[in-house]
């Protein structure tokens, strides 16, 4: 007859619930993985079925129990490891939406507001069209494979016990979160640059000759020359976001390092 303790027990479940706790952290904030489309069961599958062929390998686990101070503390800390890992990759995505952000306001999208699946928040549909681009292109490249991979290095680099992990892999998330504005000036600028253009020949041919009426034509040829510059664009935007994501996986394993001391 097979007979296990109850401290046996514990440590069953510990050797299970801890890893999977930076799993489900990672898919609650990580890019593809916290989509709204994607349901909570299927999120919860995925983490088990990975905790299960993972678990046997991973670094021998602290002896405390969970429901313990200890154990409290060691769980939050997966949650806090696991949320960022995926909130560096998400701020790749946040840089991608703020630059079509702003493309969409100098085109005059600004009003054309849809719901986000990311967020669960409106955003405006230029910024929805390049965030399932962005998905799409991340989807290519194995990105949600090489999230995964990270993750599952994180465990060896940070092992699961009782030692506080490092500040300064929070600061590296902090410092990293300034690809926002960069990158997503960066990919707006063409279309700034071509619409201030089309505004200064606007305002020249309004001192020229005001009777042809330029407030009444302006509109539709400033969103007649965005769309153009959008649709020159386009073919540019898969290295663009490529060297994001390597940036940004990049951005992922300096905050593994800086929190492992």
């Amino acid at each position: 007859m097979i007979t296990f303790t109850y401290a046996q027990l514990l440590a069953w479940l510990a050797a299970f619930i801890l890893p999977a706790t930076r799993l489900l952290a990672l898919m609650a904030t990580a890019p593809f993985f916290n989509n709204t489309a994607i349901s909570n069961m299927v999120k919860i599958g995925i983490a088990v079925l990975i905790t299960v062929i993972i678990a046997p390998g991973l670094p021998a686990l602290p002896t405390v129990s969970i429901a313990s101070p200890a154990g409290l503390f060691i769980l939050a800390q997966q949650v806090l490891i696991g949320a960022a890992i995926g909130f560096t990759m998400q701020i790749v995505f946040a840089a991608i939406e703020a630059g079509a952000d702003m493309a969409g306001l100098q085109i005059g999208l600004g009003f054309a507001q849809l719901l986000t699946g990311s967020t669960d928040g409106s955003t405006d549909v230029l910024s929805r069209l390049m965030n399932m681009i962005a998905i799409l292109a991340f989807l290519s490249i194995d990105g949600h494979l090489q999230i995964l991979g990270v993750l599952m290095d994180s465990f060896y680099r940070i092992p699961i016990s009782d030692t506080p992990i490092a500040a300064a892999g929070l600061r590296t998330v902090v410092s990293w979160g300034e690809t926002i504005f960069m990158s997503g000036l960066l990919l707006a600028l063409p279309v700034i640059i071509a619409l201030l253009i089309v505004n200064l020949s606007l305002g020249i041919l309004n001192r020229a000759a005001p009777q042809i009426g330029v407030f009444q034509v302006g509109f539709p040829l400033t969103l007649s020359a965005g769309m153009l510059m959008l649709q020159w664009m386009t073919p540019n935007l898969m290295p663009f976001f490529a060297r994001l994501f390597e940036q940004g996986l990049d951005a992922v394993a300096r905050v593994i390092s800086a929190m492992a001391g």
